[in-house]
């Protein structure tokens, strides 16, 4: 894939005309609903590089983590269970109402595919797991980083799916690497699309956008919720922790089961994304029932130990009495088998 084609598409005059009925569009880019800090200031630069080039060792797995095999037979369709697959990171594989929906499908083994030093994925050979995946009624992205939308996969992809919901904004990226924009549906915050008996609304974090030095938050980020006649899902995006989290709780909660971001956090960034005990917050805030914390065991993109994020959380959602499950990569489960937390990290170094 040529380095040109990683960043995407240019904004387009009609991206520019739908992005200003947005209330989240403010002249040039969008913003989050509370003021935020993108990043680190160049006076932090020397610690910042230092934290980052220090005990490389421990931020990734000493092996590749295995991932199972996909059990086509376990995952037939259903139109009363849900069914779910974390493949690491920010990829998930859902089943709900006999819909098969893939989140953030980012099968690639490197999540900078434009710098210098390459950002290796702790498992191996992962873009080949798309050929053994089942129909796909729709895939949704949260937003264009490169370690939720990946060149490599989208391409691999774009054969097998003929329904596409995306962040505003995101369209532009597809269709330059070949989708039929017809096929896609873009969101805004608290829009809402239907895909058979799954009611999906897009719903805001707190992040930012870009694939490149010149596209920063020119188009959208956020989460999804799912409501069906049996189950209510919240996928929490990326994102810092804010007031949002108690606002769709209190809006679209209780929730079955959520998806909350839990690694890649560092003191330089406090806003874009949440320390792991701020994630049990967030989950308490949304009033979710099991919480599983996804965002890590993918790639080591912050400063700290590959397992520190979900062990921080597991410590955290027990002080504060909130059930959660940690699902092995690449096994299914089912909603219906009472999920409990497992340890299975514990295995690897």
């Amino acid at each position: 894939m040529s380095l040109k084609a990683q960043f995407g598409a240019s904004l387009r005059k009609k991206d520019l005309e739908k992005f200003k009925i947005s209330s989240a569009w403010k002249g040039k880019k969008f913003h989050n609903l509370s003021p935020t800090l993108m990043g680190f200031s160049l006076g932090n630069l020397p610690e910042v590089l230092k934290d980052n080039f220090s005990n490389r060792k421990s931020r990734m797995p000493q092996a590749p983590l295995p991932i199972k095999n996909f059990n086509r037979t376990k995952f037939k369709k259903d139109d009363h269970s849900l069914k779910l697959v974390w493949y690491g990171h920010a990829v998930l594989l859902l089943q709900l109402s006999g819909k098969n929906i893939l989140i953030d499908p980012m099968f690639g083994d490197d999540a900078s595919p434009i710098a210098p030093i390459k950002t290796k994925r702790f498992s191996e050979d992962t873009i080949e797991i798309i050929d053994t995946l089942p129909e796909i009624d729709a895939i949704l992205i949260t937003h264009d980083h490169y370690d939720h939308l990946d060149l490599s996969s989208i391409k691999k992809l774009i054969p097998r799916v003929k329904n596409w919901i995306v962040a505003l904004g995101v369209s532009r990226h597809l269709v330059k690497w070949g989708l039929n924009e017809e096929l896609i549906t873009e969101l805004d915050w608290w829009d809402q699309v239907t895909l058979g008996p799954i009611n999906i609304t897009y719903t805001p974090s707190r992040h930012f956008s870009g694939r490149g030095a010149f596209d920063r938050a020119q188009s959208l980020w956020g989460g999804f919720i799912f409501k069906t006649a049996d189950y209510s899902v919240y996928h929490s995006g990326d994102g810092g922790y804010d007031t949002h989290f108690k606002t769709i709780g209190e809006k679209y909660g209780p929730f079955d089961l959520m998806f909350v971001e839990c690694g890649q956090y560092y003191k330089h960034w406090p806003q874009i994304h949440m320390f792991p005990e701020e994630s049990v917050q967030a989950a308490i805030d949304a009033n979710t029932q099991i919480a599983v914390p996804i965002h890590w065991g993918g790639f080591a993109l912050a400063p700290h130990d590959w397992k520190e994020p979900v062990e921080r959380f597991a410590k955290a959602a027990g002080e504060k009495g909130l059930q959660i499950f940690t699902p092995q990569l690449g096994e299914i489960y089912t909603l219906e088998e009472k999920l409990k937390a497992n340890n299975w990290w514990e295995n690897y170094v």
